[in-house]
C-alpha cells in the first residue's frame, strides 16, 4: 500500500485556543508557561488525531506562535533575543521598535513576517525549534517528520541585501545533522519558492547536493504552482508536487524522479470534498510507473489553510454540509485513496461519488437569473462615463477638500462591548431593537471622535460588521457560513471564511441604512464602505466547479447594486476595498495576465455605473505593485489607498516610475497591526517621503488599514498625530 502523509496541520486550535492563549499572554493575564502549555496540548492533539486517522507520516516543527518565517529567522539567528517577549517584539513591534514587514504567503490569505537580511548576514542555529517538537512527539510514542522552510524559499521571501544561497548551506546542514541525532529519519524541506519564476537552477542543485550529505532523507516539498524543472533532477529521497494546482507536472516527474514521489492530490487550501476518482487517476499513473513503495498520497500543501472538522457544522444546510471536507475529512480521504489502491474501489468510493454527483446536480449551485445577467454584459458595462480628469474636477466642485485630505480606511475598534452585544444578539438575550440602538450609538461616537480629531472624510466605523467579507456574504445569496471554520491569518488573528457554494446575487441593500444614519450626524462627507468582488472571492472558500473569473463577475454585479443604492442615497465617496487583489496573482508570470484582467474588470464593473462626481476609493493590502502597475492604473479608482508604512514608503516607487500613476493615492502612514502609537514627527517624515515620490497634489493621508483590531487608547492619539502631521505638511514648502 502507498503511504500517506500530511505536510502540515492547523495550529490555532478547533476553538481558537492558541488565539486566546496568545492574547492572554500579551495582556499579562497569563505567563509564558501557560502559553507553552497550550501549545503543547495543541501539538499533541494534532499529532494523535492524524495518527489515529491512519496517516503514516505526521509533521512536527510546523507549529508556530505567530508565523513560520519568523520562526525560521529566529531559529537561524537572523533576529535577536532569547525570550518569548523578544520573539513577539519582532512580530508586533514595541514602543521604540517597529515590527517586521508583513505580507502574504504566496497567493494565500496567510501572512508571514519578512526577515531583513544583509550580504554578510551571520547565522547561528537554534535547532531546538525543530528537535524539541520531534522529541516531544517521540515521548508520546509518535515518530514525526520535521518540517523546515528550505534555504531558497527563506532567502527568496526575505528582504535586504541577501547573502548567496551557499551561505545558508552550512547552517542547514548542521540542522539536518542535529535532527538525525535527535531521532528523525527524514525531513520535509519546504521549498514553495521553487514554484516561482527565475529559480537559479544550477545554484540550487549545488546547494541541495550538499545538504544530501547529511545522514537523513530529504523530502523536497513544492506547492501552489508547477515546480521549476530543476526539482526533477535533484537527489531527493522524496519529491512532493502540488497536483491540485498543477496536475500537468506529473508526467515529467514520472519520467525523471529517482526516489519516492509524493502526490498532492487532496486540495489543502479549499474545503470541498474531493473527487476521489480524479485523484486516483493520478495515483494510478504514479503507481504504474514507480510501484506503490515509491508513492506517497498527500494533500497539495499544509492543512494550515483549512478548518478542523466539517462534522461539527450541524447548523449548515443539510444538503451542503456533505460537500465539505475540513482537516478531519481530508485525512479520511487520504486513507480512502490509499486503501482503494488495493481494495474494492466501488465500495470504498461510493460515498464520495454520491457527494460529488449531488453537488454537481444541486439547484443550490445554479441561478438562471444570475447567469443570464452576467452573460448579457458588453465591454461598455465595464467603464465609467468620464475620464479621471473630468471626474476629479466634478468631485472637487461637489465637495471641496484641502490639500493632503485626511481619512481612515473604514473600520474603528471592535471593542469588547461591541463583541458582547453581537454575542448577546445571537444568543437571544439582546433584542434586535436594542442591538440597533446600541449600534447607532456606537456610530455616533465614532463620528464625533473623527470630527474632534479633524479628519476631512469620515467613515461610520463598521460596528455592525463581524468581518469585512463575512458581513457581506451573510447578505448575499450563494453563501453558507460555518460556526467553527476558523483558520489562522497571522498570530492571533483568525478568520472564518464564507463558503461560496452557488451563484451570487444581492436580495436587498446591505449598508445603506447605516451610511444614512452616519451621514445624518455630520456635515462632512461620509464614505460608503463596501468590500470588492475580488476580495470577497479571495477571502472565501470558493466553489471549484466553475472558473473563478465567472464567480467574480457575479460578485461584481451584486456589489454594483449596492454602489447604485449608496449613490442614490446621496453618498459622495464610496470605497470598494480590494485588499486582496494582489494576493490572488498567480505565482508564474505566464499565468498572471489573464487573472489580472478579469480581476480588474470585476472592480471596474462594480463601480462603472457611478456618476463622475461620485468619488470611488479602493484599498489594497501588503502589495508589491511593480509587476502589475499597468493594471493598477486600469482600475481607474479616483483614490487608491495602500499599505506602505512598513516599507518606509518604498512601495510608492512603483507609482513614481515611468508609468507615473495618474490618480490620487493614500499611502498608509502607520502600521495598524502593531500596538505602537506613531509620533507626529514620524508621520510627518513618512508623509514628506511620500510627497517626494508622487507629489502633494495627489496625496491623501490615512493609516495603512482599518482600525478594528486596535483599541481606542491607541486609535485616538494615533489619529490625532496623523492629522497634526498633515497640517504641518500643508504649512510646509512643497518638496
Amino acid at each position: 500500500m502507498a503511504r500517506t502523509a500530511v505536510l502540515g496541520l492547523p495550529r490555532v486550535g478547533p476553538d481558537r485556543e492558541l488565539k486566546f492563549a496568545l492574547e492572554a499572554f500579551w495582556a499579562g493575564r497569563d505567563d509564558a508557561e501557560a502559553l507553552e502549555a497550550t501549545a503543547r496540548e495543541l501539538r499533541r492533539a494534532g499529532w494523535e488525531q492524524a495518527a489515529a486517522a491512519g496517516i503514516d507520516v505526521v509533521p512536527s516543527g510546523d507549529f508556530s506562535f505567530y508565523d513560520q518565517m519568523l520562526d525560521t529567522a529566529w531559529a537561524l539567528g537572523v533576529v535577536d533575543g532569547e525570550t518569548l517577549e523578544d520573539y513577539f517584539a519582532h512580530a508586533r513591534g514595541t514602543a521604540t521598535r517597529p515590527p517586521l514587514e508583513m505580507t502574504k504567503w504566496f497567493d494565500t490569505n496567510y501572512h508571514y513576517l519578512v526577515p531583513e537580511l544583509r550580504a554578510d548576514q551571520p547565522f547561528a542555529l537554534r535547532a531546538e525549534h525543530w528537535t524539541g517538537p520531534l522529541r516531544e512527539a517521540a515521548a508520546l510514542g509518535l515518530m514525526t517528520r520535521p518540517v523546515v522552510i528550505g534555504p531558497y524559499t527563506f532567502l527568496r521571501l526575505s528582504k535586504g541585501t541577501k547573502p548567496p544561497l551557499s551561505a545558508l548551506v552550512p547552517v542547514y546542514a548542521e540542522l539536518l545533522r542535529e535532527l538525525a541525532a535527535a531521532g528523525a529519519t527524514e525531513v520535509q524541506l519546504d521549498e514553495p519558492g521553487l514554484a516561482l519564476d527565475d529559480v537559479p537552477a544550477a545554484e540550487y542543485a549545488e546547494a541541495f547536493a550538499e545538504l544530501t550529505r547529511a545522514p537523513i532523507d530529504l523530502c523536497l516539498a513544492t506547492y501552489f504552482a508547477p515546480a521549476d524543472p530543476v526539482v526533477f533532477t535533484l537527489p531527493a529521497a522524496e519529491l512532493h508536487l502540488d497536483l491540485v494546482r498543477a496536475p500537468q507536472q506529473l508526467g515529467a516527474a514520472l519520467r525523471a524522479v529517482t526516489g519516492r514521489l509524493s502526490l498532492g492530490v487532496i486540495d489543502g487550501r479549499n474545503v470541498w470534498a474531493a473527487d476521489l476518482d480524479v485523484a486516483l487517476e493520478r495515483i494510478d499513473a504514479a503507481v504504474a510507473a514507480l510501484g506503490t513503495d515509491r508513492v506517497t498520497v498527500a494533500p497539495s500543501c499544509s492543512l494550515l489553510h483549512v478548518p478542523y472538522s466539517a462534522a461539527r457544522e450541524t447548523g449548515l444546510d443539510a444538503e451542503i454540509r456533505p460537500w465539505l471536507a475540513f482537516r478531519d475529512e481530508k485525512l479520511a480521504e487520504l486513507r480512502t485513496l490509499a486503501a482503494a489502491l488495493d481494495g474494492d474501489r466501488d465500495a470504498l468510493l461510493a460515498p464520495a461519488r454520491a457527494v460529488v454527483s449531488a453537488r454537481r446536480t444541486s439547484g443550490h449551485t445554479n441561478d438562471p437569473a444570475v447567469r443570464g445577467r452576467a452573460g448579457g454584459l458588453s465591454p461598455a458595462d465595464y467603464a465609467r462615463s468620464a475620464p479621471f480628469p473630468e471626474r476629479h474636477a466634478a468631485q472637487r466642485a461637489r465637495v471641496p477638500l484641502p490639500e493632503l485630505p485626511t481619512t481612515t480606511i473604514g473600520s474603528f475598534p471592535q471593542t469588547p462591548e461591541i463583541r458582547a452585544a453581537r454575542r448577546d444578539l445571537k444568543a437571544g438575550t439582546l433584542a434586535p431593537e436594542a442591538y440597533e440602538r446600541f449600534l447607532r450609538a456606537q456610530i455616533a461616537e465614532v463620528v464625533s471622535h473623527q470630527e474632534q480629531v479633524g479628519l476631512d472624510v469620515l467613515v461610520h466605523g463598521e460596528p455592525e460588521r463581524n468581518d469585512m467579507v463575512e458581513y457581506f456574504g451573510e447578505q448575499l445569496d450563494g453563501f453558507a457560513f460555518s460556526r467553527f471554520g476558523w483558520v489562522q491569518s497571522y498570530g492571533s488573528r483568525c478568520v472564518k471564511p464564507p463558503i461560496l457554494y452557488g451563484d451570487v446575487s444581492r436580495p436587498q441593500p446591505m449598508t445603506v441604512r447605516w451610511w444614512q444614519h452616519a451621514q445624518s450626524l455630520t456635515e462632512k462627507p461620509m464614505k460608503g464602505m463596501l468590500t470588492g468582488p475580488v476580495t470577497i472571492l479571495q477571502w472565501s472558500f470558493v466553489r471549484d466547479d466553475q472558473p473563478r473569473g465567472e464567480t467574480c463577475t457575479q460578485l461584481a454585479l451584486a456589489i454594483q447594486d449596492e454602489v447604485r443604492d449608496l449613490e442614490a442615497a446621496g453618498a459622495f465617496a464610496i470605497q470598494v476595498d480590494e485588499a486582496a487583489l494582489r494576493e490572488g496573482l498567480p505565482l508564474r508570470r505566464a499565468d498572471q495576465d489573464a487573472y489580472v484582467r478579469w480581476a480588474v474588470d470585476a472592480f471596474r464593473l462594480t463601480v462603472a455605473t457611478a456618476r463622475p462626481d461620485t468619488q470611488i476609493h479602493t484599498h489594497m493590502c501588503y502589495s508589491e505593485f511593480n509587476e502589475m502597475m499597468e493594471h493598477i492604473v486600469r482600475l481607474d479608482a479616483d483614490v487608491l489607498s495602500i499599505e506602505a508604512s512598513r516599507s518606509d514608503m518604498e512601495v510608492l516607487d512603483a507609482f513614481a516610475g515611468e508609468l507615473d500613476y495618474p490618480n490620487e493615492i493614500g499611502p498608509g502612514l502607520y502600521d495598524i497591526h502593531s500596538p505602537r502609537i506613531p509620533s507626529v514627527e514620524e508621520l510627518e517624515r513618512l508623509l514628506e517621503l511620500a510627497e517626494r515620490r508622487v507629489g502633494r497634489e495627489r496625496l491623501w493621508v490615512n493609516p495603512d488599514c482599518g482600525l478594528k483590531t486596535r483599541g481606542w487608547a491607541e486609535v485616538r492619539p494615533a489619529l490625532t498625530h496623523l492629522v497634526a502631521a498633515a497640517q504641518r505638511r500643508r504649512a510646509a514648502v512643497r518638496v
